[in-house]
């Protein structure tokens, strides 16, 4: 399932990783209308996320995740061949994040359903930080695709990885979940449930720095590279890699510490360090370029650190009968915010002087810092639960 998973990030940041580089000078656009292009993504992943993770407390999430992962990488590919313009691209962008809702949270709910009986904290991270291989390979294949032949080929040879998921699906046993009665889109005891509900919003705040940064990491160590010495070899390619690819460790050791410690205590933790490093960051956008690139290092473990936990408190958090109704909803919160968080970013930049000015990179890390700093408030809001109570 994590290999699978992989492949079927491919795709997920092709679009964020050749923004700043290639779409935005061939289209012409703005900062706002590309952060706007890129919350596609986040956008149709939002808007089908909830009947098709729900969907999964019906049928066997094997069947939503291999029709998801087909559609994502048929809309990926279509990118490269169809899309001319701001509306044709952000249109198609859509149904990949469309196609995507069926790939990651059904593919957490195939996965759980076949794990055996007891604590499944730790393979449910597994998973959820294997998500930073695949977007780290993303980051790089999409780069390195389009600098060789051009940002229509990268989404091409992207759009492949699914395949990937496609095979697992197919080698997956059968898992039939037990029938059930009432309306499909029924997020009643979702909403009753009020420590899932801190973990979700706590989720969205990490989806909201998350998104940001990946959207426009590229974009503003291109910035970094135009304004100081940087030496050739720390390209924005590399920079994108490693900032991706050592999220998976950051997000399991962020895990550890909240069994160890308590998960609200390590999350708020992570979170209020994640919110400090971005202003950091903000503040010396112009700084020599090696002391930019081990502060998103170090950015690049806090942002990813809190992720694992919260993922798997919400999943501890749910009531079995619901499990599907409350991954819908942790999915539909957090990639709502995704997408919020991609043009908000976008919006800033083009507001505190766009892409060539450091107030307006400046403004961008603010404003990440401000969305993550709300997540110790949702789990603050979320201790003060009052006993948990069954509701149909």
């Amino acid at each position: 399932m994590c290999i699978g998973q992989v492949g079927n990030l491919l795709p997920h940041v092709t679009l964020s990783a050749n923004l700043a580089q290639h779409l935005m000078p061939a289209w012409d656009l703005s900062a706002a209308e590309g952060g706007l292009m890129a919350s596609g993504y986040a956008f149709g992943y939002m808007l089908a996320v909830p009947l098709l993770t729900t969907l999964t407390d019906r049928i066997d999430a094997r069947l939503v995740l291999l029709w998801g992962s087909v559609v994502s990488g048929l809309a990926t590919v279509a990118f490269g061949i169809f899309a001319q313009g701001f509306w044709s691209a952000t249109a198609i962008w859509c149904i990949a994040g469309l196609g995507f809702a069926g790939a990651y949270m059904p593919g957490l709910k195939a996965l759980t359903d076949r794990l055996p009986a007891g604590d499944s904290s730790r393979a449910v991270t597994l998973y959820t930080s294997s998500f930073s291989v695949g977007v780290g390979l993303s980051f790089l294949v999409a780069q390195v695709a389009a600098d060789r032949w051009g940002w229509r080929t990268a989404f091409v040879v992207t759009g492949f990885g699914p395949i990937a998921m496609v095979v697992a699906c197919l080698l997956m046993r059968e898992q039939r979940p037990v029938p059930k009665a009432g309306r499909l889109l029924n997020f009643v005891p979702v909403f009753a449930n009020r420590e899932a509900l801190g973990y979700i919003f706590g989720y969205g705040a990490h989806c909201f720095e998350l998104y940001g940064i990946r959207t426009w990491l590229v974009g503003f160590w291109t910035f970094v590279v135009a304004h100081q010495s940087a030496p050739s070899w720390l390209t924005p390619v590399l920079m994108s890699f490693c900032f991706a690819v050592i999220s998976m460790p950051a997000s399991i050791l962020g895990n550890e510490a909240a069994l160890k410690f308590g998960r609200h205590r390590a999350i708020t933790v992570v979170m209020l360090a994640s919110a400090c490093v971005a202003i950091v960051i903000g503040f010396n956008a112009t700084a020599p370029a090696w002391l930019v690139a081990l502060l998103l290092m170090i950015y690049g473990l806090t942002v990813p650190a809190d992720s694992g936990a919260l993922t798997a408190g919400m999943s501890a958090a749910a009531i079995s009968e619901h499990r599907g109704a409350t991954l819908a909803l942790h999915s539909t919160v957090g990639f709502g915010l995704s997408a919020l968080g991609a043009w908000g970013t976008g919006a800033a930049l083009d507001a505190a002087g766009g892409p060539q000015s450091a107030r307006g990179w400046l403004l961008v890390f603010v404003v990440l810092a401000a969305g993550i700093a709300v997540g110790p408030l949702a789990l603050a809001w979320a201790r003060t639960a009052p006993p948990k109570r069954q509701i149909s």
